[in-house]
């Protein structure tokens, strides 16, 4: 267990505890999480970030950005020393699943700080749409109320403040499960709109078409495999065209799909997604499933680079201006509009000069730091009232957080016992 002490320099604390260290060269939420940081950090907050997996190769140099790291367990107490050395004044759980193992022991240790849950997207909405998928119907309301939305929407009513990427996602918690919009900040992807990168390459010099995303993501590998069957279909009228598949990850499987005779590229990973996405002519992108709002849509538009998209792919993405590409549903539906998109540089042109308004519009990153800072200084300048006015919640922390504190504390004793047992 790593043991940090507060200093007391007269800075404030954030401890972040992460489901996985952020790697946001390899998913959006890894590049969400550490613009997270950074904002904290940036205002002044001694930033600390702390989590139980593995490190790997590809998470940021935390060091770098002047945030310190922190390597924690499962079902150990020795979290709860860590804690109580810390004093953290906010505490950030990244999704719900970390908010049920460590929530109960902050709460013990540091009661007085602040807890924020980083949703990142709604796991729930995710699950029952891929279930309606699998069974080739459409979404249901009561598939939205599973064991999992259970979990996430009781870890949302449990912390003093939720981060909603999707705006969409805010509207389906307050009208579907009631949550009081007190408990909500929308909070998208943040852009520097002080350090945009170019807008990329010129029509004539772009071609093909792309796509990228972690490939451990299942909407990312549904997608790809969804591709097989619209790719030909743009394939016969483009016989001179690729697709090129990027992505963080990629499996056996997946590479066992790439085919340099039709065109269907399975690149792996990417250095630089901006710099791929800025060489493609068209972001494709048919996502058929999923939640919360699509980094890939996002870094298409950061290249300058018009995409094709669905319902899902562009939900809660745009703030109600025009799409910056085509939206679409079915194979030949979706392919009609890729290559109207790649061969049409009229349609092409008034389709990337939708982007810049939209990136203003939606993911100024000075504007949505600066609202979701006053929403969390709001909350804690009168915190016990916040707390007060949130009964549920105080219920549900008294009933399921003991019983997941007793079932940590079994685990960590049997752990114990283990342990002693071994030569």
């Amino acid at each position: 267990m790593h043991q940090l002490q507060n200093t007391d320099t007269g800075n404030q604390t954030l401890l972040a505890i992460g489901h996985v260290w952020p790697e946001p060269q390899s998913s959006a939420a890894g590049g969400h999480m550490l613009f997270l940081l950074r904002m904290f950090r940036d205002r002044g907050y001694r930033v600390v970030f702390a989590c139980s997996a593995q490190r790997s190769a590809h998470m940021a140099d935390l060091e770098k950005e002047n945030i310190q790291g922190a390597d924690i367990l499962l079902n150990d107490s020795g979290f709860d020393t860590f804690v109580s050395g810390l004093r953290p004044d906010i505490v950030l759980f990244d999704r719900f699943m970390t908010e049920e193992q460590f929530a109960w022991r902050v709460e013990q240790a540091c009661p007085d700080a602040l807890r924020i849950l980083d949703t990142e997207d709604l796991q729930c909405l995710r699950k029952a749409r891929w279930q309606a998928l699998k069974e080739n119907r459409p979404l249901q309301r009561e598939d939205l109320f599973s064991d999992l939305a259970r979990r996430e929407i009781a870890a949302i009513l449990r912390s003093d403040l939720s981060l909603i990427i999707s705006d969409h996602e805010v509207r389906l918690l307050q009208d579907t499960f009631r949550v009081d919009p007190v408990l909500l900040h929308h909070l998208p992807f943040m852009v520097d709109l002080k350090h945009l990168p170019p807008s990329g390459k010129a029509f004539s010099r772009r071609r093909h078409f792309a796509i990228i995303g972690n490939f451990r993501h299942p909407p990312n590998w549904d997608a790809v495999l969804y591709l097989q069957q619209v790719w030909p279909l743009i394939r016969k009228v483009l016989p001179d065209t690729e697709l090129h598949i990027y992505g963080a990850y990629p499996p056996k499987k997946a590479m066992a799909l790439d085919n340099p005779r039709t065109g269907f590229r399975i690149r792996g990973w990417a250095d630089d997604a901006h710099a791929v996405l800025s060489d493609a002519r068209v972001c494709l992108a048919p996502l058929r499933f999923g939640a919360g709002i699509k980094g890939k849509l996002l870094d298409a538009m950061l290249a300058g680079t018009p995409s094709v998209t669905t319902d899902i792919g562009a939900e809660g993405m745009s703030g109600g201006l025009p799409w910056p590409g085509s939206i679409a549903s079915g194979a030949e539906e979706i392919a009609r509009a890729a290559i109207s998109l790649h061969e049409n540089e009229d349609l092409w042109q008034d389709c990337r000069q939708r982007i810049h308004p939209l990136i203003s519009k939606c993911y100024n990153s000075q504007v949505l730091a600066d609202g979701v800072m006053d929403h969390i200084e709001n909350i804690r300048s009168d915190l016990k009232r916040h707390r007060l006015n949130n009964f549920t919640g105080a219920m549900l922390r008294h009933h399921s957080m003991k019983s997941t504190e007793y079932l940590s504390r079994w685990i960590e004793a049997k752990n114990a016992l283990d342990d002693a047992g071994k030569p």
